[in-house]
């Protein structure tokens, strides 16, 4: 007998199958090489695979292109990260810059447009990892990204990331000339040192904390960002 949705989402093995056989797989082969001429498929697969992993990381695509067989030219890969980007699957978030040609020549920040992009290919259960930290926050840090690209693209403000040596804040959003940066902790936040510096280098931007002693992230997944500026 054919399970509904809800047994479905209960059934967390067979909930990701079907998000890797029946959706990731159709995006792949209909939604996007049905309709765009991609010269290397598997480098295609192999790089949306890879960049859904590391999604809520920065990592540069020349280091990327040490980890894929075939994988031809950092010009190759920066297209097909457009072509998953424009298909709503992953995209790669650029750095905050107050000229536009650093913006395009920073290195990405990969984000899946879906968390279930990233939780279908673990290998662990959900319960596991709840249980380990790190791993946690990185799965909130890329399901609050993957909320605010979304919400990016029907509200119109644009999204980044920011970095400074070994300061970073997770997310800058820019809007009609305001800037919103939101660092997200899912356990103890401690000294948010790339937050207080942000602020100081741009003092009329806002700052946003969310997470444990923050905004929580349910809140915040039910929020309009553009309402926050």
């Amino acid at each position: 007998m054919k399970k509904d949705g809800n047994n479905m989402i209960r059934d967390e093995e067979r909930w990701k199958q079907y998000v890797n056989t029946s959706l990731i797989e159709t995006s792949i082969a209909k939604d996007i090489l049905m309709l765009t001429r991609i010269d290397k498929p598997a480098l295609l697969k192999s790089m949306f695979e890879l960049g859904c992993l590391y999604s809520g990381q920065i990592l540069s695509l020349t280091k990327i292109q040490g980890q894929l067989q075939d994988a031809g030219n950092t010009t190759t890969l920066s297209h097909y990260l457009q072509v998953l980007n424009s298909a709503g699957l992953l995209g790669g978030l650029e750095k905050y810059a107050a000229d536009v040609i650093r913006k395009r020549s920073s290195i990405p920040k990969f984000q899946v447009h879906n968390n279930a992009l990233l939780a279908a290919p673990h290998s662990d259960t959900f319960l596991k990892i709840m249980q380990k930290s790190a791993e946690w926050g990185r799965i909130v840090e890329s399901a609050i990204g993957a909320h605010l690209l979304n919400a990016s693209i029907s509200k119109g403000f644009s999204i980044y990331y920011w970095r400074e040596r070994d300061q970073e804040v997770d997310f800058i959003l820019e809007w009609r000339g305001k800037l919103l940066a939101i660092e997200v902790k899912s356990s103890d936040p401690g000294q948010l040192k790339g937050l207080t510096l942000f602020r100081n280098l741009y003092p009329h931007s806002k700052i946003l904390l969310v997470g444990k002693t923050g905004l929580p992230w349910q809140e915040f997944l039910t929020l309009n960002p553009v309402e926050l500026f």
